[in-house]
């Protein structure tokens, strides 16, 4: 914070010895020492200012500045401010100052000074003036640092470089304490203080100033101005032997301007003046502007200048600009405090808005910047809350307040204090001139409203000693004695004048100090005495009021009025009881008739005394009054005065109140407590019952003697009366109680009536409460009890509904899976006839083959061959055959549940094979995973099959990407079949038809084919050769601006496009297949397993290979192979949309495996930062995707899942597939199956070898004579059958059953029981015999499900042990559930300790799995039903396919009709077609046809040899084609015929030159060109 400056000419009383007083030695030797430590701290700060303003930075405060200077940050700065070629920032060490205020002083700080001293050498300052190192940094000789930088300021000075240091010696102020601090410091280190007066003697005497250097460097400035070139004339100004400071080459214009006009005035003087001179006495200076003059001018300029920028930063509302502004020593304005930028910036802005030009110029600045700092300095000194500051800066003379009071100067400066401190806590910095000021007025104000209330006390007092009342009211009267309430009526003036004389007299009586200020009233005195008198006035009126109104109520004998009297009239109104009216009037009479007889005369006033002191008089009659004792002054003796009126009612009310005191109630009590009398009797009242209390025995047998005598009389009277009526007693009892019994039923009754609809909804909200409540225990209990249990049972019974979607979703299964294997075959069928549709324009197959498959695929359109594979049940075959294909059964339910025989299958196949297994056999075991078992299964072999594979044939992590893994390839081709086709469709169909629907897309991100369009494109249009090289390298094709220019907008499009598709992936998470993100959850978790120091980011690249590479990248760049849109028959996308998709996806490819275009893609490095932001999108995208639930979670599946189902698991598979899964099975029995005891070979051996079709189906299905028995046999072995899958550990009488079957079975049983016996527990029901009419329940319900289960269809029958043990008795039940639970017990399946809790808890996970069974089939319905309509609108477009090649052959032959009744074909191309007219033919010679550019050269042909060569080109009959025939010197050639479509697509592909009869070079675009033209017209 910069040191306060004193005012003008002030220096400090130590400084010189000014006063008479005569000091010892001692004491001059200390002022000496005193005043060398003052002018220290003034140099000090003088410095720091400098520094300030170079640095265009705060320093730290004066008295820590040599510190703070130590570690040499600030002097390297300020080498960096003269010399920046010498010192950059860069290497100033610590330049923030962090380490040096975390730790101190490092010997690195040296590298500051040292750079500072080479920089004052670089610029030439004398060494004489230089300190060591070590003064700085160990603070041996600070002064001689601090002597340096004022020999350094005048140096710059001089050169023009720094602004003057100032000269602050007696204008700064420091405490007496910091000056006897720095004095200790001095003597410390006893350091000689350096001469600071003598540095410009030395600096002279270093560098003596060269006049005629001097004069030159004006000659030349002068010269300069005179040419008018700014530029020339900043150079002569910056010449430093010009001596010239603060020059600003910005400012060189202005600077030619002024000069310019100032030389121009100058030689218009001279030339007037020089008329009477003669040319010898003429001085140089008379027309050339001296040093002083430029310098002046200079000076102007950059006033003006900074002016300008001042109003420019004041204007953008920045504090620190404007302080910045302010600072610079160009502004020529007085010092300014950084404290202060914002109340400068606010106060300056406000005056240039009131300017009418919105400016300030100098003069306004310079006043308003003085007034501001003094405001400023003002501010800080109430800040510190130095009082002593704050009187000095208000007498400051730069501040300019108005009406300021030098006498008042200390409460200026407190009531600015507090105005200070209040603002202060609302936030507010510093107070505003007009703040002040209006302070200082606001303080005047007060100081003259107290004078003013001095005279007015004076006057008063006066009046009340001379005892003029009617003075003394004048005074009370005046403005500025402000005495409020004052009665200015004449009758009240006495009795002011009373009681303030009787005031000034106690005051004077109790005052023990002889100065007469104590014999004053002064103001709140008077106020109180006023109030007194007031106070009088109100009581005298009331007592007159009450008086009057009583005693004229009485002589008017008006009872009924007087009650509303005393209560108008009385102080406490409370007092007035209502009970005691009469009694008032009675009392008050009474006293007024024996006052009447006494009184012989009667006056009319009424006369009250107050205090004692002061008498009131009052006339009845005519109403006055006065504070003085009337003249004829009689008073009315026969009426109450006010105090016999009080006393009397005061009487009666105590009277009445002692008389009702015990018998009142307690808000009785409370009115009698409100009386003034009240609380005096009321301790009377206690004191007498405390009495009572205390004497309660007594009172209590006093009380009950005579309570007990009169009740004795009164029943004994009672009780004669009903010995007399006894009969009539009982009969009134007996109608009465029936008349109360009957009316309370009725009215109950009724009641029910009214509101049946509510006690309807109450009963059944109770009865929706408890059933909530018993299915939250159900489901949230860890042990439900029996008794909810049995409420719930029976949802485990099959309802015909059940039975009706177990049906349908069997039937839809069989149709899903069906129609599949059939699109499938169709889609087969169609992509041969495409190719061979392909091999015929290509001539390579004859018509008929094509018209052979057409029509066999019109079967299968029409049926004929699906119709054959209808799907065959086990009934519909021989009976023979019914066992194998029961092992069938089990052997396909073994594969199915036991997924390790299948996953180590797949892996001892060959890759081809696996491959045509996977697609067929597997995926037909799961039925397509058309159900939530068979997904479940699926993903369970998927996941064994996957870990297997990793475990046995992944080395390094990289394999998985870098290979093709057999699973991996299983599931995204299951994921991207009928079930996760409409996923992906749904995920990408809307962004690519955008992409394909956008025409004016264009990316091609190949220079070198970027190259060539562009060539071709400049060939085609103009038809001339280009000069430009045909085959180029992708640097050179990168040369031509623009290729550059198409590639950039390819790319900008590339981004834009990439963006949209990614969204759409990323925002499409839940789309993505549940199995397809726990592949990839189970792929990261197995890879993470066997190679633990995987990092996250190469985790999360093998499941982006997984997710994006394999799944969805194919369907981006083919979206027409995998239906993700639609296209008409015979549509399909050109070459320019699959490459705009082909550029997306190999973008998104990069970018999901974080690989950045390098090498051969380095032309793309521009889009290497948008791949490494889309790489933590997809980061985050794939991370997400594997965090999925367990499939058991997910499909809530256990191992009682196929027991509680409804129907068997059922499979459509061919004939030829079961025994070719039969005959692999055998194959690799060994590797699948070790163990000799295991259930598959069980199986497999029951089978036995691998049966023929044939021997499969039994004899007699074929006609051994049938002369297609080969092909009949084939199609038979394609002919599907249902297989209802089961168990062969189901079970059976007599088998061994293990605990699982026996806990199923015995859950049936308890089931059965507990629906027609209740009770508590599970022993309680066995324990307890069942009832008659329990037996009788049971054996109904029994009959009833054996109906039901009769009606229900084979495949969804139970076991017959299970039906014969649901036909036991009841008892027997309970029997074999007791023998069954000793069973399970020993084996550990439950306890009888927790009464069987144990089975108790799995039925009710029964009970749930049910529900939650049945929301998923039907869940599945709606899925299957979608997933059958996909399949029939593909089957549907299959057919349109077909259907459009049918039109397609069609036409062919019809063309073959025609071309066959006109001329023969020759498919050798040698015979010519007759009969039709053709183009003339056009024919060249080669010399022509290089000049027209077609023709590039002729290998081993001289150019001048084309003469001899001629070209013919001849249109044949078909569009498009052209035969070309050439002789070569006379020689023919064999003739070589065009296509003009290949032509094209060679252009396309961008293929410049071609060759004909192997040896002629072409321009492809010119031929074009000139074909077009001479043939078609173009």
């Amino acid at each position: 914070m910069p040191h306060e400056e004193l005012p003008a000419l002030q220096r400090p009383r130590y400084g010189s010895i000014v006063d008479d007083e005569r000091l010892s030695a001692e004491e001059m030797d200390e002022r000496r020492r005193q005043n060398i430590a003052y002018e220290y701290l003034c140099h000090l700060e003088e410095a720091k200012r400098w520094m300030e303003v170079c640095l265009v930075e705060e320093l730290p405060p004066t008295t820590e500045l040599e510190e703070g200077l130590r570690n040499g940050v600030y002097l390297a700065k300020l080498a960096k401010f003269f010399a920046p070629k010498m010192v950059s920032e860069k290497k100033i060490y610590d330049v923030e100052q962090t380490r040096y205020k975390k730790s101190g002083l490092h010997f690195r700080h040296t590298d500051n000074t040292v750079q500072w001293l080479r920089a004052m050498e670089s610029i030439g300052l004398p060494k004489i003036f230089y300190p060591e190192t070590t003064d700085v940094y160990d603070r041996k000789n600070i002064p001689r640092m601090i002597y340096c930088i004022h020999a350094l300021s005048l140096y710059l000075f001089k050169l023009g470089i720094a602004p003057q240091i100032q000269d602050l010696l007696g204008k700064v102020a420091f405490t007496e304490e910091e000056i006897s601090n720095m004095r200790k410091e001095l003597e410390k280190y006893g350091i000689q203080m350096p001469s600071f007066s003598k540095i410009g003697g030395i600096l002279a005497n270093e560098l003596s100033v060269d006049e005629a250097a001097l004069h030159a460097a004006v000659i030349a400035i002068n010269e300069a101005i005179e040419k008018g070139i700014a530029e020339q004339t900043i150079i002569t100004l910056r010449n430093p032997n010009a001596v010239l400071t603060l020059v600003n080459e910005n400012l060189a214009q202005e600077y030619q301007k002024e000069l310019w006009e100032a030389k121009k005035g100058k030689e218009e003087n001279a030339r007037l003046k020089n008329n009477c001179i003669s040319e010898e006495e003429r001085d140089a200076y008379e027309e050339l502007l001296t040093q002083a003059e430029i310098q002046s001018t200079i000076n102007k300029v950059n006033r003006l200048a900074a002016v300008d920028h001042i109003n420019a930063v004041i204007r953008e509302s920045n504090p620190e600009e404007t302080l910045l502004a302010l600072k610079k020593p160009e502004a020529q304005l007085p010092a300014v405090y950084p404290f202060a930028a914002a109340m400068y910036q606010t106060e300056l802005f406000n005056l240039q808005k009131q300017n009418a030009t919105n400016y300030l110029v100098h003069e306004e600045l310079l006043i308003a910047v003085e007034m501001l700092s003094a405001v400023a300095l003002l501010n800080q000194a109430l800040e510190s809350n130095d009082l002593v500051s704050v009187q000095n800066q208000l007498r400051s003379p730069k501040i300019g307040f108005n009406n300021l009071d030098e006498t008042y100067v200390e409460r200026y400066a407190n009531e600015l204090l507090s105005i200070k401190l209040e603002t202060s806590s609302q936030g507010q910095e510093n107070l505003s001139w007009n703040e002040i000021q209006n302070c200082i007025d606001m303080v005047n104000i007060q100081i003259q409203e107290e004078n003013e209330r001095i005279v007015a006390v004076e006057y008063i007092n006066e009046a009340i000693d001379e005892g003029n009342p009617v003075k003394t009211v004048e005074g009370l009267m005046l403005p500025t004695a402000k005495i409020k309430d004052v009665d200015p009526a004449p009758e009240y003036a006495q009795h002011y004048q009373d009681v303030l004389y009787q005031a000034k007299s106690q005051k004077a009586m109790y005052s023990q100090d002889p100065v007469s200020a104590s014999k004053i009233l002064w103001l709140d005195e008077i106020q109180h005495a006023v109030y007194e008198a007031n106070m009088h006035k109100d009581k005298a009126k009331h007592w007159v009021t009450l008086v009057i109104d009583v005693n004229q109520c009485l002589e008017k004998e008006n009872t009924s009025d007087i009650l509303s009297v005393l209560k108008s009239s009385v102080h406490n109104t409370n007092d007035i009881l209502p009970e005691c009216a009469d009694r008032y009037y009675d009392a008050l009479a009474k006293k007024k008739e024996q006052k009447s007889t006494s009184v012989s005369t009667e006056g009319s006033w009424l006369k009250l005394t107050l205090q004692e002191k002061y008498d009131y008089y009052y006339n009845v009659d005519s109403k006055e009054s006065s504070w003085v004792t009337p003249e004829s002054c009689l008073l009315k003796e026969s009426w109450l005065t006010g105090e016999e009126i009080e006393d009397i009612i005061e009487e009666v009310t105590a009277d009445y109140i002692r008389e009702k005191m015990w018998s009142a109630s307690e808000d009785m009590l409370l009115r009698f407590q409100a009386t003034s009398s009240g609380p005096l009797l009321r301790k009377d009242y206690e004191a007498r019952k405390s009495f009572l209390y205390e004497q309660e025995e007594h009172v209590v047998k006093i009380q009950a003697f005579w309570k007990g005598h009169k009740q004795r009389i009164a029943y004994i009277d009672r009780r004669q009366t009903f010995i007399d009526h006894i009969p009539s007693v009982v009969k009134i009892q007996s109608w009465f109680r029936m008349i109360i019994a009957r009316k309370n039923y009725l009215s109950r009754l009724q009641y029910f009536r009214d509101h049946k609809n509510e006690i309807v909804k109450i009963q059944s909200l109770l009865r929706a409460n408890k059933a909530r409540d018993d299915y939250k225990t159900l489901v949230g209990s860890e042990n439900p009890p029996l008794t909810v249990i049995r409420k719930f049972v029976h949802l485990l019974d099959q309802s015909d509904l059940d039975f009706q979607e177990e049906l349908e979703v069997a039937r839809l299964r069989g149709e899903v899976v069906t129609k599949i294997r059939g699109n499938q075959q169709l889609e087969k069928d169609l992509n041969l006839m495409d190719i061979k549709i392909g091999l015929l324009v290509k001539n390579r197959i004859t018509l008929e083959d094509v018209i052979s498959h057409r029509t066999k695929l019109n079967k299968k359109k029409g049926g004929e061959i699906l119709n054959n594979t209808d799907n065959q049940g086990i009934k519909s075959l021989s009976k023979e055959r019914r066992k194998t294909l029961e092992t069938y059964q089990q052997l396909f339910y073994l594969l199915q549940t036991n997924p390790l025989y299948l996953a180590k299958l797949i892996f001892q196949m060959p890759q081809n094979k696996s491959t045509k297994f996977m697609d067929t056999v597997i995926f037909t075991l799961y039925n397509y995973a058309s159900n939530q078992r068979e997904e479940y299964l699926l993903l369970k072999l998927f996941k064994t099959a996957l870990e297997e594979e990793i475990k046995s044939k992944v080395d390094q992590v990289q394999d998985i990407v870098t290979g093709n893994p057999t699973v991996i390839k299983m599931v995204v081709s299951f994921n991207r079949g009928a079930r996760g086709q409409n996923t992906l469709r749904q995920l990408l169909s809307p962004v690519v038809k955008e992409i394909i629907d956008d025409k004016s897309l264009i990316i091609n991100t190949s220079p070198v084919d970027v190259y060539k369009a562009w060539v071709n494109q400049l060939e085609t249009q103009t038809g001339e050769a280009s000069n430009l090289p045909y085959d180029v390298t992708t640097e050179q094709a990168l040369t031509y601006p623009e290729v550059k220019n198409k590639l950039e907008a390819s790319n900008e499009n590339l981004r834009r496009v990439t963006d949209k598709v990614l969204n759409s992936i990323i925002s499409s998470l839940d789309l993505l297949p549940y199995g397809l993100r726990y592949i990839a959850k189970v792929l990261k978790n197995s890879i993470h397993e066997k190679f633990p120091d995987a990092t996250e980011d190469e985790l999360l690249k093998i499941v982006g290979n997984l997710l994006y590479y394999r799944y969805m990248n194919p369907a981006i760049v083919a979206p027409d192979g995998f239906d993700i849109i639609d296209l008409t028959a015979g549509g399909q996308i050109n070459s320019d949309q699959r490459r705009n998709l082909g550029s997306v996806a190999k973008v998104l490819q990069h970018a999901a495996s974080n690989k950045l275009f390098e090498g051969e893609n380095e032309h793309l490095s521009s889009m290497n930062n948008y791949l490494s932001e889309t790489y933590q999108k997809f980061r985050k995208y794939f991370k997400e995707a594997c965090d999925v639930p367990e499939p058991e979670e997910k499909f809530n599946m256990d191992k009682y899942t196929d027991v509680v189902t409804v129907s068997k698991p059922v499979i459509y598979i061919s004939i030829e597939e079961i025994i070719s899964t039969h005959s692999l099975l055998l194959e690799h029995q060994e590797a699948i199956a070790p163990e000799k005891h295991d259930s598959l070979n069980e199986l497999l051996e029951l089978l036995g070898e691998v049966p023929h079709v044939e021997s499969f189906l039994g004899e007699g299905a074929i006609d051994p004579n049938d002369p297609n028995k080969a092909n009949t046999l084939n199609q038979l072995s394609k002919t599907e059958i249902s297989l209802s899958l089961t168990s062969k550990y189901d079970l059976r009488d007599g088998e061994a059953i293990d605990g699982q079957s026996l806990m199923i079975k015995t859950k049936k049983l308890i089931i059965d029981v507990i629906r027609n016996q209740p009770g508590n527990t599970l022993t309680e029901i066995l324990g307890t015999p069942a009832t008659t009419q329990q037996e009788t329940d049971h054996a109904t319900d029994m009959v009833s499900r054996a109906i039901k289960d009769s009606k229900t269809p084979e495949e969804m029958k139970h076991s017959q042990s299970m039906v014969e043990d649901a036909q036991l008795p009841l008892e027997q039940k309970k029997r074999k559930i007791q023998r069954n639970l000793r069973t399970l017990e020993q084996m550990g399946h439950v306890s009888s300790k927790n009464k069987y809790q144990d089975i108790l808890n799995e039925i009710a996970k029964d009970i749930r799995n049910q529900r939650i069974y049945r929301k998923l089939r039907k869940a599945e319905l709606v899925k299957l039903q979608q997933t059958l309509e996909a399949l029939n609108e593909k089957a549907t477009f299959y057919e349109e396919q077909i259907n459009y090649y049918d039109t397609y052959i069609k036409t062919c032959l019809d063309n073959l009709k025609i071309k066959n009744s006109r001329r023969s074909i020759k498919l050798d191309g040698k015979g010519e077609p007759k009969g039709s007219r053709r183009a003339k033919p056009v024919k060249y010679t080669a010399a022509k046809l290089h000049e027209k550019g077609v023709l590039l050269g002729i290998d081993d042909l001289q150019t001048n040899q084309f003469k001899n060569v001629t070209f013919d080109i001849i249109s044949t009959e078909d569009v498009g084609i052209f035969d070309v025939k050439s002789k070569f010197l006379g020689v023919e050639m064999e003739k070589v015929q065009l296509n003009i479509q290949d032509l094209l697509e060679m252009q396309y592909e961008g293929v410049a030159v071609m060759k004909m009869f192997d040896k002629v070079k072409v321009n492809v675009n010119l031929l074009i060109y000139l074909l077009n033209k001479k043939f078609y017209g173009k």
